[in-house]
């Protein structure tokens, strides 16, 4: 499938009947099953296994695996467009349904054709899950930092650490592991090894009591002497620090596409209250008070879904995209916390209230500013490729 089409020379941002397609059948899914179990999932903390697996049945689930795996190889710019869709439903169920992206990202982008073959078209066959194990207890941003050890033992590898704060992983399959196979070496001392969560020694230690994203399953585990082939290891020794950045690089367009879809929840919710709310004789939506904050929501959230838009098509083209994915994600992220803050704001009291749908956006809205580099992490991310760029 292509991503966005050529005009002569220049770029067209109108979407292909397909990718058209796509789109209005992640928006139907989202408006017809997700919205409609969103507030009780999110209270209760269910875990949405019957939406995962009606997501699988229509495709919606693993829409990066290739197609010579039977996958439908969808590019990163479509994949956004599922994403956007999903999160406008609920971002909590969305991210359970999108996040085998970030989990099998890094076997789709770095894995040998036989750990393909292996690990990905299971994903195919049945609504399973899988995680990207990359955060602990003392090492979320700076991944350097990172305590869990995998000891090379002839043709095995014995890990030992704890992971947290792992999407999915109370439900997952199998997981991506990064751990230091040198200490000594920082960065260049991790290496990522595909580790089924069944193996003797992964202890599922607690799933995560959340502020919001509730019904999407975050947990944490221990590792004690898990053994794993060596033919688990994905890349050579030391490729895992650049494994996870490739992997990060190709999934935070998405999650930030994601993070516009809860925006524009919210400026949908709060258009249509401030059009029904009667103050002074009048609309709420004739007063400037709130007719130019909604006027900075609808820019705000164009703006952030133009950014995702050329991160993933940056990556498409086999560009380096590493400053444009953190472009999107700082951007989306600090959009969406904003956009959701305002939108309680123009329902004034009964935002506040569990009754109305823009309290529950405004707490899911605070994980993206979080989860997959903050948006302090984003910011020096680009920094760096300011001051520090690279070329290819």
């Amino acid at each position: 499938m292509t991503t966005i089409e050529s005009v002569g020379t220049g770029v067209s941002f109108a979407l292909t009947d397909e990718q058209r397609s796509l789109r209005e059948l992640a928006r139907e899914f989202a408006a017809k099953e997700i919205r409609p179990k969103a507030a009780e999932y999110d209270e209760h903390q269910t875990h949405p296994a019957d939406l995962v697996a009606k997501a699988h049945g229509l495709g919606l689930m693993n829409v990066h695996v290739p197609e010579s795996l039977g996958g439908l190889g969808l590019s990163t710019f479509e994949g956004i467009l599922v994403g956007e869709e999903l999160n406008w439903g609920c971002s909590g169920i969305g991210t359970s349904i999108g996040a085998n992206g970030l989990g099998a990202g890094p076997v789709i982008i770095a894995g040998s054709e036989e750990q393909r073959a292996t690990w990905l078209p299971p994903l195919l066959e049945e609504p399973l899950l899988c995680s990207f194990g990359l955060s602990e207890p003392e090492a979320g941003s700076d991944v350097v930092k990172l305590k869990t050890t995998a000891q090379r033992r002839g043709d095995e590898y014995v890990l030992n650490g704890s992971k947290t704060f792992i999407t999915n992983a109370g439900h997952a399959a199998w997981t991506v592991i990064f751990a230091k196979t040198d200490p000594d070496k920082g960065h260049k001392g991790i290496s990522a090894f595909v580790v089924p969560m069944d193996t003797p020694g992964v202890e599922l230690e607690k799933h995560l009591d959340k502020m919001g994203q509730r019904s999407t399953d975050t947990s944490a585990f221990a590792l004690t002497d898990v053994v794993v082939p060596a033919a688990n290891r994905i890349g050579e020794e030391g490729e895992g620090f650049k494994i996870a950045m490739q992997t990060l690089d190709f999934t935070r367009p998405g999650t930030a596409a994601g993070a516009v879809g809860v925006a524009q929840a919210a400026f949908e919710y709060a258009v249509e209250y401030a059009k029904e709310r009667v103050t002074f004789d009048l609309p709420i939506a004739m007063h400037q008070g709130v007719n130019f904050m909604i006027a900075d929501m609808a820019t705000e959230i164009e703006a952030a879904r133009l950014l995702c838009w050329q991160a993933a098509w940056l990556h498409d083209r086999g560009e380096r995209a590493t400053l444009q994915s953190s472009f999107a994600k700082r951007f989306s992220a600090d959009t969406a916390m904003k956009v959701t803050t305002d939108a309680v704001q123009v329902f004034g009291g009964y935002g506040y209230m569990k009754e109305y749908p823009v309290e529950k956006l405004m707490r899911d809205a605070k994980l993206f500013q979080i989860y997959e580099g903050t948006s302090q992490i984003q910011r020096l991310v680009i920094a760096k490729e300011i001051f520090l760029p690279r070329n290819g």
